[in-house]
């Protein structure tokens, strides 16, 4: 199952390495990982997503609020949450198949960031399933390059 945790921290050296060594140390694959600072000062955001069962993400979560640096972790599959991420796909694009691909890119309601005579650039923003069902489906045509984000992600506010 597909776990993203919300991991508040203190933002000092080390910090990113403690965490990290927590999945590693347990034999467990960190899919993605995404930290900024928050408002906070000296405070920054983790958001990491990781596949296991409950069993182990929980031990982590467990292990993880043990360490002196985190603040605060939240499992979000508990919760409902907002989830985005990003991602710049280089797609061949011979005159012959760009007029579908532009269909798939207006679909998605992706961009096209940049052209040439036989590529396109595009630029994708969604959950984890849009950008996966894009990449899917441009797979066809040929991907040259992807570059992923890794997945952002908030509790939604209490729905009244």
């Amino acid at each position: 199952m597909r776990h993203t945790l919300s991991v508040t921290v203190e933002n000092e050296p080390g910090v990113l390495s403690r965490v990290a060594g927590l999945f590693s140390g347990r034999g467990f694959n960190i899919e993605s990982l995404n930290v900024a600072p928050t408002l906070e000062e000296g405070v920054s955001h983790m958001t990491i997503t990781t596949v296991g069962d409950e069993q182990i993400v929980e031990q982590i979560v467990k292990q993880l609020r043990k360490l002196v640096t985190v603040i605060k972790v939240v499992d979000l599959i508990e919760h409902k949450a907002v989830e985005r991420e990003m991602a710049l796909i280089k797609v061949n694009a011979e005159d012959a198949k760009r007029a579908e691909i532009l269909r798939i890119v207006d679909i998605f309601r992706c961009k096209v960031i940049d052209v040439s005579g036989d590529e396109l650039s595009i630029e994708v923003t969604g959950d984890y399933g849009k950008i996966e069902a894009l990449i899917n489906l441009l797979v066809r045509f040929g991907i040259k390059e992807i570059h992923r984000t890794g997945t952002v992600a908030m509790k939604r506010a209490l729905q009244g």
